[in-house]
């Protein structure tokens, strides 16, 4: 099952701006594409007034879980809540091996 891992800075000035913004994003996602598990971290501490973000998509119950079409989806309609970050949304993808 394949799980899509999305990572990027976020200055600390805008965080609470940031975190609304991929909330609203993330319900959206969930709404449109049934199934799908959103999540939002950061790490625990900044650099240089950056903090370290990571969203997670996964879909249990999909037999490939977030697919193709899905990461497309997502990637397009995340474009649109950019305004708050510092730098690329870097994008990579896993597989779970137990399901593999």
């Amino acid at each position: 099952m394949r799980e899509l891992y999305v990572y990027y800075r976020v200055p600390e000035a805008a965080a609470a701006a940031a975190q609304r913004d991929i909330e609203a994003l993330q319900a959206e996602l969930r709404r449109v594409h049934a199934g799908l598990d959103a999540r939002l971290l950061r790490r625990p501490d900044a650099s240089n007034g950056l903090q370290t973000w990571m969203e997670i998509y996964a879909r249990p119950t999909h037999p490939r879980g977030v697919d193709e079409a899905l990461q497309a989806a997502i990637q397009a309609r995340a474009e649109a809540h950019r305004r708050h970050l510092e730098g690329p949304r870097h994008v990579e993808v896993f597989i779970d091996l137990a399901r593999a």
